[in-house]
């Protein structure tokens, strides 16, 4: 056997016994470690689906940039079209939709019926205004019988909303000729002068609302009353277009307009992973956290002006409790510390006694190759002292051949050095044993291992 060979078999421990040892307690680790990480499921899905609007709608362009925030921590996004609101509500409530996220606009559905779908809020995003273009000018609501108002189609929140307008200004829905065109051709209709008014709900840099500000000829209707309203409508606020801030050099517009305005706000269902809903809400506040025409700088996004109860992770940042490790590591491994930190105090408190366990055990896994040779000694001691006199002398010559047996495979023990005294000692022993046998009328026994 080459040297290094030969001394890879005296060592400072045993791998084996450590392994034999401690395997157990290893297994049982493990198999908490995967279990805990099957139920607390730390790692968020690497794929969503988010529901926006129409095409050139604020929404399909906020999705745009909602897919390529998430798309930097490895999350890939699908981007699906609708209508509006409602669409996008009805999908939330269909589990075979797979639909995940959605824009909403405030005052779509009310809290019970949220409660009842399993809808959270991951917050208000910004204003959406209601703008009414026409192509004469108004002053009253009531100046609109008898035109042709597109109010968009069934699926977008904004013809139920536009009627509860009506409404509220003693004209009912009847007087008017409402079309349900979707925002692209309804604009074309308008410009060519096919309908006389189109009503949009959408924040202000929607590509189709900045063309028709911009647009001679057509009207911007002022709601004069907005503040009257927010009082009749609690999911509706109050917003000021200032004069200019389209176009300054144009003065554009040519004054202050006074607009009503729900929020856009940010729904999925309650079971979205809550790593999921961090990201999602720090996107949102890196999207909508600017100044913009109707807020100001950290206005939005915000946990108000929404009747859908708010997820317990959103409400969390939005009091100010941002994840304390994504501050500084990556999203994926802060994440992991973050929903494992239960388990991993659990197991340093099963680490702790086990720690305390395993050297102990180690030791006499170790020892009991030694100590279980002592059992062997002790029956040729045995069977020497039980054999009748007449019988000795063969008995000690099968015992010594026992005993040559016996010192021929202890001898091929091998044991760490630092237990190296139990193999000597054991060695020994077995030449005392021999010497005994050898010398028969010798102490008759009374001396043994034992002692």
């Amino acid at each position: 056997m080459p040297k290094i060979l030969r001394f890879t078999r005296f060592t400072r421990f045993s791998l084996r016994d450590l392994l034999v040892a401690a395997g157990p307690a290893a297994v049982a680790i493990l198999a908490t470690c995967l279990l805990a990480y099957w139920l607390v499921d730390p790692s968020p899905p690497r794929r969503v689906v988010i529901g926006t609007g129409q095409e050139n709608s604020a929404y399909e362009a906020l999705g745009k940039q909602y897919a390529a925030s998430l798309e930097k921590f490895g999350i890939t996004v699908e981007l699906r079209s609708s209508l509006g609101s409602r669409e996008n509500l009805q999908r939330l409530r269909d589990p075979d939709s797979g639909i995940d996220i959605a824009f909403v606009q405030s005052g779509s559905t009310g809290q019970e019926e949220a409660e009842r779908s399993g809808l959270v809020s991951l917050g208000s995003l910004f204003t959406e205004p209601v703008w009414l273009f026409t192509r004469r000018e108004l002053t009253r609501l009531s100046q609109l019988k008898g035109m042709r108002i597109n109010v968009g189609p069934e699926g977008t929140g904004v013809p139920d909303l536009f009627r509860k307008i009506l409404e509220v200004n003693g004209v009912e829905a009847g007087a008017l000729r409402l079309d349900m065109l979707q925002n692209t051709p309804a604009t074309v209709a308008l410009l060519e002068g096919r309908i006389d008014g189109l009503v949009f709900s959408s924040a202000p840099d929607a590509p189709l609302i900045q063309m028709l500000l911009q647009t001679p000829g057509i009207r911007l209707f002022d709601f004069a009353q907005a503040e009257a309203y927010t009082r009749r409508f609690p999911f509706l606020t109050h917003v000021t277009l200032p004069r200019g801030i389209v176009d300054l050099g144009r003065d554009l517009p040519p004054k202050d307009y006074h607009l009503i305005a729900p929020t856009a706000t940010l729904v999925a269902r309650e079971s979205l992973h809550p790593a999921l809903v961090d990201l999602l809400v720090q996107s949102a506040d890196r999207i909508h956290g600017d100044a913009g025409w109707f807020q100001k700088k950290g206005e939005f996004p915000t946990a108000s002006y929404t009747e859908i109860p708010v997820a317990a992770a959103a409400a969390k940042f939005y009091q100010g409790d941002q994840p304390f490790l994504q501050r500084y590591l990556p999203f994926w491994l802060a994440n992991f510390l973050q929903r494992m930190w239960v388990v991993v105090v659990a197991l340093g408190a099963l680490i702790l006694p086990l720690s305390r366990i395993i050297p102990p055990l180690y030791v006499w896994k170790v020892r009991s190759r030694v100590y279980r040779w002592y059992g062997q000694l002790r029956e040729v001691e045995q069977a020497v002292e039980e054999a009748p006199p007449e019988r000795r002398p063969d008995v000690h010559a099968v015992q010594l051949q026992r005993l040559n047996e016996i010192e021929e495979r202890v001898n091929r023990i091998s044991i760490p050095l630092s237990f190296a005294d139990e193999l000597y000692g054991l060695r020994s022993h077995i030449n005392f044993v021999r010497r005994r046998l050898l010398s028969p009328r010798a102490d008759d026994g009374r001396a043994s291992l034992q002692q």
